[in-house]
C-alpha cells in the first residue's frame, strides 16, 4: 500500500506566500487588484508547492471552464480517415493549448448524436463551441443557438433565416475554383469537367459556382457529383468518361476526389496531364504530393483556419480590461475569409 500525497490547498499557498487566502484566489483565478510583488510571491508559492487549482471551484469564481467543444458534423469513420480534419483539429488544438484551454471533441453519427451534443452544450460544461463540416439540413446550428453558447463555424454557414452575429472562418472557395479553371483554360483545354463535393455543403456549392463563373457555357454532362471522398471521385470520373470520353481536363472539388479520379484515368489508359489535366483543391500534402503524378491544386491553409477559429472564439470570450470597458474599445471579433493560391505540380 502506498499513501497518496496530500494535495496542496489555497491555505497552504497563502501561508507560504505570506498573503491572505482571498489574495491567492484572485491571482490563481486571474482577478485584478493585486499588486505585482504579491502576484510574484503567490506564483512562486504555487510553483514550489505544486498547487493545482480545483477546476470546479475555480469555475464557480470565474464562470469559466477553460474548455471548448469542437463539434465535427461527420461520423468518426470520416473524421479519422480524412486528413482535412486532422489538419484543422491540429490548428485548433495548438491555439487552445497556447491559451490553457481543453479541447472536447464531439462527433455526430446520426440524429441521436445531434440531440446528445445539444444537451451537452446546453449543460454548462464548456465556454464555447467550434463547429465545422456542417450540412445544409443539419440541426446543429439550431441546437447550438438554443444552448446559448458562443460559437465559431468553420466554413460559411448555409442557412438563410436572417440570423445575425454569426462568426465563421472560411477560404475563398469560389475565387480559388475560378483560378484553377482559368489555369486549365490557359493550358488550351476546352472540354473541362468538374467533380463536385457534397452539394449540401457551402464549400462544394461555392467551388461549383467558381467553375461556372469561368465555364458558364459548359456542357452539363461535364459536371458530376462527388462527395469529397476518393470513392466519390472514382465513381464520378467513371461517369464523366462514359458520358464525355473526349474530356481533356478535370477540376476536382478536393484532393481526395482528385486522387480517386486519377486512379480511374490510369485504369482507362488516359495519360495525365498529356491527355487529361487534373487539378484538386486543399493542398493536403499527404495526398497532393503522393498522387501519381503529383497534384496541381488550390491551396487553403487548413491548419491556420483551425487556429483562426479558436482565436476568434477565445477573443470573444476574453473579458475586456477596465480601460477597454471605460473606452468602449473592446475588440469585436468578425468573420474571416482567407485567400487561396494555386500550387502547380505535374498533373496540370
Amino acid at each position: 500500500m502506498t499513501e497518496t500525497a496530500q494535495r496542496p490547498t489555497l491555505e497552504a499557498v497563502a501561508a507560504r506566500a505570506g498573503v491572505s487566502r482571498a489574495t491567492v484566489s484572485r491571482v490563481v483565478n486571474g482577478g485584478d487588484g493585486v499588486r505585482e510583488p504579491l502576484v510574484e510571491r503567490v506564483r512562486q508559492a504555487v510553483e514550489e508547492l505544486g498547487y493545482v487549482p480545483n477546476q470546479a471551484a475555480r469555475s464557480l469564481v470565474t464562470k469559466r471552464h477553460d474548455a471548448i467543444a469542437v463539434v465535427v458534423a461527420e461520423p468518426e469513420t470520416r473524421v479519422f480517415t480524412d486528413p482535412f480534419f486532422a489538419l484543422q483539429l491540429r490548428g485548433i488544438s495548438k491555439e487552445l493549448t497556447a491559451h490553457d484551454n481543453q479541447l472536447v471533441l464531439l462527433l455526430t453519427e446520426g440524429r441521436d448524436d445531434h440531440a446528445r451534443v445539444g444537451r451537452y452544450l446546453a449543460g454548462g460544461h464548456v465556454d464555447g463551441a467550434l463547429v465545422f463540416s456542417l450540412h445544409l439540413d443539419d440541426p446543429l446550428p439550431g441546437l447550438i443557438q438554443r444552448a446559448g453558447i458562443p460559437t465559431v463555424f468553420g466554413g460559411r454557414p448555409g442557412w438563410s433565416d436572417g440570423r445575425s452575429g454569426v462568426l465563421y472562418v472560411d477560404s475563398d472557395n469560389r475565387g480559388g475554383a475560378r483560378e484553377a479553371v482559368r489555369h486549365l483554360v490557359g493550358l488550351g483545354r476546352t472540354r473541362i469537367a468538374h467533380i463536385t463535393g457534397a452539394l449540401d455543403q457551402t464549400s462544394a456549392v461555392d467551388r461549383l459556382d467558381g467553375f461556372r463563373d469561368v465555364r458558364a457555357d459548359a456542357d452539363p454532362r461535364l459536371i458530376a457529383q462527388g462527395d469529397f471522398t476518393p470513392a466519390g471521385g472514382e465513381r464520378a470520373m467513371r461517369e464523366l468518361l462514359d458520358r464525355c470520353p473526349d474530356l481533356d481536363a478535370v477540376f476536382a472539388a478536393n484532393d481526395l476526389t482528385a486522387a480517386g479520379a486519377l486512379r480511374v484515368l490510369r485504369e482507362r489508359g488516359r495519360r495525365v496531364p498529356e491527355d487529361v489535366a487534373v487539378i484538386g483543391f486543399d493542398d493536403m500534402l499527404p495526398v497532393a504530393e503522393q498522387t501519381d503524378p503529383p497534384l496541381t491544386t488550390v491551396r487553403q491553409d487548413i491548419e491556420e483556419m483551425g487556429r483562426l477559429m479558436a482565436r476568434l472564439l477565445l477573443r470573444g470570450l476574453r473579458r475586456p480590461t477596465a480601460g477597454e470597458t471605460r473606452a468602449g474599445a473592446a475588440d469585436v471579433p468578425s468573420s474571416m475569409v482567407r485567400p487561396t493560391t494555386l500550387v502547380l505540380r505535374a498533373s496540370a
